[in-house]
């Protein structure tokens, strides 16, 4: 079981000080969420030395006033810093999005070698999916704010490569659609189908581009 840290600074009710959910820690958020960004900029700009980049694309957000609300009802929390910063573990998210597999578990590692930065869950989706087909390297850390010593605050990180990314999209697209006619149960199939494929069509470009390396 992990320590809530410095979370334990906020109280169950919010202060007429503090400014949303967040109160007094939406900066430091922010900051985190920069460090990170600029943290696989660092990378990427090293390997386009080689021209090698191994990140398609990247994207972070600060989990909005709003769906942090709605995630703490949902999980029947009361609406506070306390619960959105300590209870939750994705105000902070970053998704990086990588060109191969062993992109992926570099990215992974390179993450988790900063000494600020403490893994507190993985959960790999590619080596065991989920029953709908889901693929993708999920993270829960711990990071050091960089302007506020003492104080840690999580961030949820996913890994994943194009196809993966592409497959989840569409599969959020049916998910979250009001109406999908009569065909639901053979677009599930469909879906899971092409998860499949598009699985064995990573490892196949691995491969291929191991042997071109070689």
């Amino acid at each position: 079981m992990h320590k809530e840290g410095s979370f334990d600074r906020f109280d169950n009710t919010e202060s007429k000080n503090m400014t949303g959910i967040y109160g007094e820690a939406r900066e430091d958020l922010e900051d985190i969420l920069h460090m990170l960004e600029s943290r696989v900029e660092t990378l990427r700009a090293r390997y386009r030395e080689d021209d090698s980049d191994p990140v398609e694309h990247c994207l972070g957000r600060i989990k909005s006033e709003e769906s942090m609300r709605e995630k703490c009802r949902r999980q029947s929390l009361p609406e506070t810093p306390a619960s959105a910063l300590g209870a939750i573990h994705d105000a902070i998210g970053l998704r990086v999005v990588c060109a191969f597999l062993n992109d992926v578990y570099m990215m992974r590692d390179y993450i988790l070698g900063f000494d600020d930065i403490e893994l507190v869950q993985e959960k790999d989706y590619i080596r065991r999916a989920k029953p709908n087909g889901y693929r993708s390297l999920h993270l829960i850390v711990r990071v050091h704010a960089p302007s506020s010593a003492g104080r840690t605050y999580y961030a949820e990180i996913q890994l994943r490569t194009i196809s993966m990314d592409t497959w989840a999209a569409l599969e959020h697209h049916m998910k979250y659609k009001k109406e999908v006619g009569g065909n639901t149960e053979l677009l599930v199939s469909e879906l899971k189908r092409c998860a499949d494929e598009l699985a064995s069509t990573d490892l196949s470009m691995q491969t291929l581009r191991d042997m071109i390396k070689q």
